[in-house]
Parts: C-alpha cells; structure tokens; sequence
C-alpha cells in the first residue's frame, strides 16, 4: 500500500504491520473454520495498546481520533485478518463512543479503563428481527423497577455476545409518536450486563467471518441498575448517532483493507502462474481488472480519511461518511472477486485464503447499513430529494 502522506500515520502503520505478521492467513483460516476466537491476536493487541486507542488517555487509552482507529482497522483487515480480527477489535476501538460522550462518571470510570486494556468485551445490542434499519421499532422495553430498570425482549446480529460481559443496548423506554422526527424519542440507552440468569444466547450460523460469533440474544426481566443508563432518558437514539458515523468510516476502512488483502494475494499469483507459456498477469483480461480495483480502491481509502479527518475535527462528516462507506463496500468486495477471478478454480479453495477475503467482503455491503440505506441518506440529505418511506 502506498505511504500515508503524516508521517505519524505512517508510523503507525509500520508498526502494526510489523505485529500483525506474527498472525498470518493461516492462523486466520483456522479460526474461521473452527468457529474459534481469535484471543491470541486480541491479547497481543491489547497488550501493545492498540484495543484502547481512540479511548481518551485519563482512562488509559491512546487518546487518538477515527482517524487513526481507520488506519489501524484497514492494516488489521488488509493483514489478511479481514473482519474475523476487525471485528474481534471493533467495540473496544470505538463502540463506546457513545458513553465517552454521554456516560456518567461512574459508567467511564468503571468501564473504559477495563475497556482500554483489552480486559472488558463489549456487544452492541440495538438490532431487532422485527425492526431492521427502522430503529423506531425496537420493542425490547425497559420497565422501571424501584430505583433500576428491568428489561426484556430480543435482539439479533449482536457479535461477540458469547465473549461479552456486557453490552450497549437500546430499549423503549415510553411510547413514541406513530410517525415523524418524534417517533425515536423514548429509545433510552443502557450498558447492561450480559447475566446469564438473565440473557440467553444463541449463535447464528452464518456464510463467513466464523471466528467471532453473531447471535441473537432473549432477555428476560435483565435488571439494570439506574446508573447504567447512558446520557438522557428517552434520548438513546440521539445518542448512538454519536457512534453511527464513526461506524460507517471504520467499516470503510476495513472494506479497503480487505480489498488489498486480496489483490495482494492476486498479484503474487497472476505474476508466477502461467499459461500458454506467458504469467497470466501479462494478460489485459487479468491485469486490467486488478488494477481497475486498484484504484477504486485508493479513491475509497482517500474519501474514508476526509470523512474521518472532518469528524476528529468536530465538523459534519454524514454525507462523507455514508459515501465512504458506499464506495468502499463495493471496492472491497469487487476486489475480492476479481481475486477469485484470478485464481481461476483455485480462488474457491480454501487454501488460497481469497474465499475468505470474498466471503467477508460481502458483509460490508448489507451491514451496518445497506447499500440502498447509504444512497437513500445521500439522496435525501445531500441531494435534497423526497423520502420515499
């Protein structure tokens, strides 16, 4: 990859890329394939800081910006990692965000220093089946219990609830307005514990990036305490917007990562495989595509690091992050394709590692939000047309 233009940066990624060589495509495949967490890649991370890095240093963290969390989750996924390692890393980097900027005393000084230093795994638990991208419809209630909260209903998509203690959570807390702005008011946010007593969890088999499980989660009469309430009471939403755009450029950055993992693994074999006694890479029908990929994506990389610089410098970012993620998504996943294409059959075996790359690639187009959901944010709030829902 090219070198980034703050020397700083470029620090950063050299370094990383030193300590994530300790942890190639094989240790990786082999987390996928048997399902297992990737503690010891987690453990050499939390030790060397980097879990806690866009945690603020009074609660011992980096203190850094999305901006250097991007590069750190680009190097990751480009490692070969892709998001088996980002994900294992994601709600330690920045999914606390949201109690950073709206926590009470007690709420930071309890859980970022555990967070910080890789000793506290954390889930999110906003996602329902019955809702999808309409957050007004979460149902799973939060109920007041003499000076706490009792809560109960269903979540679904949460990763890394089996490795979790707790998780941030939205829950209705009052009744909304059946429609308009109003109807996400009374979504308040907790960060509950995942109490065994309490919260049943079952992991959902799924097409790629096994080594870090995603389940759907049933609580049943969770009791909260007061203080676990995150910010203000009715306005959750409000507060997990603080953590929705950061989300979006850090997905970006680990959907170019994952590109570049692969055409790296495409060229090396496109310069040495042969056919009718020439490389294959000689061949316009292979060297084009790759080096179309290529620069797509540069381009996304290069929107993703405005879209994180406007946010580190407190400025508005949704138009830069949605398109960041937009584009990178399809670069990403484009990329690992034409890696498959490449290699001809062998880029469906196992052993080639770019099944994996194309396998994972494909998550960055559905989550956190849809494709259609990022074009539909650009069209409405760039653009200034209608909702056409």
């Amino acid at each position: 990859m090219p070198e980034l233009r703050d020397p700083d940066h470029e620090l950063i990624a050299k370094t990383l890329r030193a300590r994530l060589a300790d942890f190639d495509d094989d240790y990786w495949s082999a987390c996928d394939q048997e399902h297992r967490f990737p503690w010891d890649f987690f453990d050499a991370m939390a030790k060397d800081g980097w879990v806690g890095l866009a945690i603020p240093e009074e609660y011992g963290g980096g203190g850094r910006g999305v901006t250097e969390a991007a590069i750190l989750l680009r190097e990751v996924a480009a490692s070969g990692a892709a998001m088996n390692g980002c994900t294992a890393l994601h709600m330690n980097v920045f999914g606390l965000q949201p109690v950073i900027k709206y926590g009470n005393d007690r709420l930071k000084d309890t859980f970022l220093p555990q967070a910080a230093a890789g000793e506290l795994h954390v889930a999110f638990a906003v996602t329902e089946p019955d809702a999808g991208t309409d957050t007004s419809q979460i149902k799973t209630r939060a109920v007041r219990h003499g000076d706490g909260w009792r809560i109960s209903g269903q979540k679904i998509w949460t990763s890394k609830a089996l490795e979790s203690s707790v998780a941030l959570m939205l829950a209705r807390t009052a009744p909304a307005p059946d429609d308009g702005p109003g109807r996400f008011e009374g979504l308040s946010l907790f960060l509950v514990d995942l109490d065994p007593d309490h919260v049943d969890i079952r992991p959902i088999p799924k097409a790629g990036r096994n080594a870090v499980a995603t389940c759907e989660t049933f609580y049943d009469d969770l009791p909260v305490e007061s203080w676990r309430l995150v910010g203000e009471e009715g306005k959750g939403f409000k507060h997990i917007l603080s953590g929705l755009n950061p989300e979006r450029i850090l997905i970006a950055a680990e959907a170019t990562g994952i590109g570049q993992a692969a055409l790296r693994r495409a060229g090396d074999y496109a310069k040495v495989r042969q056919v009718f006694d020439k490389p294959i890479g000689s061949n316009q029908a292979i060297s084009h595509p790759l080096a179309d990929a290529y620069a797509r994506l540069e381009a996304a990389w290069e929107l993703t690091m405005v879209a994180a610089g406007r946010y580190d410098a407190g400025l508005s970012c949704g138009a830069e992050a949605n398109m960041a993620k937009y584009l990178a998504a399809d670069a990403g996943y484009q990329a690992a394709d034409r890696a498959v294409q490449t290699f001809g059959g062998l880029g469906y075996a196992t052993e080639c590692h770019v099944e994996r790359y194309w396998r994972e690639a494909r998550i960055m187009r559905l989550a956190p939000i849809s494709q259609e959901m990022s074009l539909n944010f650009i069209a409405q709030q760039v653009l200034g047309l209608p909702r056409s829902y």
